[in-house]
């Protein structure tokens, strides 16, 4: 269990900000970039909760938001010696089984949708338009934990949970908007 007393430290007051392992590394790092968009992620998700009525999806979504503490915390501790990423009591890290969870959830909304007939844009209801909101930054999210995965060792199983989520995101965007009836489609070259 956490507990915080204390709010501010002072000791990032140099720039810097620790790791899990007590290392400490700029806080304009890499690392600390993809650490952050997982943050906004995680807030833009609880942003589009409060838009969605649907209580088994929020009941989802709220399993996503600790996901995300886990994946801040699998990113924030170090690869030990042999770049291994095996979850331990102490040592949280994003799982295949995590990943796999997703799929299933992904699955599970796409059978409920007709197939794409064009790219569609960001929006349609309020929940929808969230939703596709919070997918965008997961995208990014992912750009950036790539980028640090070139310089750091990052849990393969961290990146292909970001992968997925952006997907179910999607689908879950297309089925807030009435099972994909109220899905706005792209018109390539309509304003020309």
């Amino acid at each position: 269990m956490v507990k915080l007393n204390k709010i501010y430290t002072k000791t990032g007051d140099d720039g810097t900000t620790g790791l899990v392992d007590g290392s400490r590394i700029a806080k304009n790092d890499p690392r600390m970039a993809a650490i952050g968009d997982v943050d906004e992620l995680n807030s833009a998700i609880g942003v589009a909760i409060c838009s969605v009525a649907e209580k088994p999806l929020v009941a989802k979504l709220r399993i996503i938001q600790n996901d995300l503490f886990d994946l801040g915390a699998d990113l924030a501790t170090p690869a030990d010696e042999g770049d291994n990423f095996e979850p331990s009591e102490m040592i949280l890290r994003i799982t295949a089984s995590q990943v796999e969870r997703l799929e299933s959830d992904i699955d599970e909304a796409n059978d409920q949708l007709e197939p794409l007939t064009s790219f569609i844009l960001p929006g349609g209801k309020d929940d929808a338009a969230a939703i596709h909101l919070a997918r965008a930054i997961c995208r990014r999210t992912e750009r950036t934990a790539v980028t640090a995965s070139q310089s750091v060792a990052i849990n393969p199983q961290a990146l292909a949970y970001i992968n997925r989520l952006s997907d179910y995101l999607f689908v879950l965007g297309r089925l807030l908007n009435d099972g994909g009836k109220a899905d706005i489609l792209w018109v390539p070259g309509a304003s020309r």
